[in-house]
């Protein structure tokens, strides 16, 4: 069923649909009227030579040059033109899509002048798969995604590049394959194509969704982890989460139970400390936290997803146009930092738990390095090096990039929210912190084959899944393939899938 946009309801989760599984969209018609009504205002604002800042004015520092007719009927083009600046590899198909169906959510308001023409034609290619090729680079998250914008908005003239049906084709090919009309660019259409952040509220959704599942297959390791070293369950208890009254760490101490429930430590048949080390009992407050960074990045995205980014903004029930800065990034990539540095916290608590299961003095009678071997061999020793590598650059990308402004266009555009940057640094902080969490699976799963008590449903299940793809380590041998085969593994989200299916949403 197609999933309808009419400026309201988007969640991540229907973006997600749209962006990655390719389903279809709709407009609503109210919204298809809301447009029309707000064109054919903006058009007898034209008509009457009203001054609107990137209708018949230019941009920027530009903005107090008055265009004449002929120069309003070329400059959307030549906006396009030298807005399509980015730089480097292509930016992922789903990061296109989703920014696509945002600015047609946008559009739905009625309130950013643009023709009917241009938001079908972003829908018609959302639904028929012609997918604008974009830089990865270039935009700046102020005024909106332009260079990456700019180079979706080609496609509105027949230029640019598109994927269709697995090839690169010139724009109008693609359009022309997939039986979509070129429907060209006049007064505001471009801008309104461009002019909002679009892409990096797109690509944080998308971020979002992921992590919200990496964070519960955190859980997931750290259980295992837990129950390989004989950790004092206690701290676990629903009582202690409640009366301090964080959601995050309530949720996230009931999401281990689950996992641990039925297992002798979880029935205290196994001896364990009154007290464990941090990176073991303080487990729910420091994942709990990460929930809550996350639950408040979500709303926040989700406020954009529905929001009208756009400059200028038109109210026709008032015959009003306002130009202000509804463009800027600055409350998505606020939050989408501290997302991705939250991600790089769990990953620094998961590092911790595979080096007490690595060194004998903490490991509570694992032999050293998980190896039966000590000395001729060297266990998991070098796993924890891997690990080590992919969070010291997790620490370096999770510099906030919203405190890292640089003035553009002649200090007009002084300061702006660098949440592409932002967007584009959280993608490799989630992509290492697969690893990280693949690496302490394996090693947790490892230690749990050295135990001879009984674990939880959900922590049996996990080390099923690890063992279906990674042996026991019996003597030394390369561990390349097997950490790039967890870190595959967490990434498909296997292990999350089939421990639910166990035992329940950890939701």
């Amino acid at each position: 069923m197609a999933i309808v946009l009419d400026g309201s309801g988007l969640t991540i989760e229907k973006l997600v649909k749209i962006a990655r599984h390719n389903e279809p969209v709709e407009l609503h018609p109210d919204a298809l009227e809301r447009i029309k009504v707000c064109r054919a205002m903006l058009e007898k604002k034209i008509e009457a030579r009203e001054i609107m800042y990137g209708v018949n004015t230019g941009i920027g520092e530009f903005s107090e040059v008055v265009l004449d007719d002929d120069q309003v009927r070329d400059f959307q083009k030549y906006l396009i033109y030298n807005h399509s600046a980015g730089i480097g590899d292509p930016m992922p198909l789903e990061f296109v899509r989703g920014a696509m169906a945002a600015r047609v959510n946008v559009h739905a308001h009625g309130n950013s002048g643009v023709r009917p023409e241009i938001t079908q034609t972003l829908i018609d290619m959302l639904n028929k798969g012609v997918t604008p090729f974009v830089c990865q680079k270039g935009s700046v998250g102020a005024c909106g995604d332009l260079a990456p914008m700019a180079q979706i908005a080609e496609l509105m003239m027949g230029e640019g590049s598109a994927y269709y049906q697995g090839e690169l084709l010139d724009g109008k090919t693609a359009l022309d394959r997939a039986g979509i009309p070129v429907p060209g660019l006049k007064a505001r259409d471009g801008l309104a194509v461009i002019n909002g952040s679009n892409v990096m509220t797109a690509m944080g959704a998308l971020f979002l969704y992921d992590a919200n599942r990496w964070l519960k297959q955190a859980e997931i390791a750290a259980a295992m982890s837990l129950e390989a070293l004989r950790a004092n369950m206690r701290p676990y208890s629903a009582k202690l989460h409640e009366v301090r009254g964080f959601r995050g760490a309530v949720r996230s101490a009931e999401a281990i139970r689950k996992v641990v429930a039925g297992g002798d430590l979880a029935e205290n048949r196994i001896k364990c400390k009154v007290q464990d080390a941090y990176s073991m009992r303080s487990t729910p407050q420091v994942i709990g936290a990460a929930h809550d960074a996350l639950a408040y990045a979500r709303s926040q995205v989700e406020i954009e997803l529905n929001g009208v980014g756009d400059n200028p903004i038109f109210f026709p029930e008032e015959n009003l146009q306002l130009s202000g800065a509804n463009f800027q990034g600055t409350p998505v990539a606020v939050p989408m930092d501290m997302a991705g540095a939250c991600v790089t916290m769990i990953s620094v608590m998961s590092e911790r738990r595979m080096n007490r299961l690595n060194n004998p003095a903490l490991s509570v009678g694992l032999p050293p390095f998980l190896t039966k071997g000590a000395g001729m061999f060297s266990g998991l020793m070098l796993s924890q090096y891997t690990a080590d590598s992919l969070i010291v650059e997790q620490r370096i990308l999770s510099t906030p990039a919203s405190i890292q402004s640089i003035p553009a266009a002649a200090d007009q555009e002084d300061f702006v929210s660098m949440g592409m940057n932002t967007a584009i640094k959280n993608v490799q902080i989630l992509d290492n912190a697969y690893g990280v969490l693949g690496i302490e699976m394996m090693a947790a799963a490892q230690a749990l084959d050295f135990r001879e008590y009984t674990f939880g449903a959900g922590t049996s299940k996990a080390k099923e899944v690890v063992r279906r793809h990674v042996a026991f380590l019996d003597v030394d041998r390369p561990l390349y393939p097997d950490h790039t085969k967890m870190k595959e593994v967490v990434q498909s989200y296997e292990v999350l899938d089939e421990v639910e299916a166990v035992v329940g949403s950890l939701e």
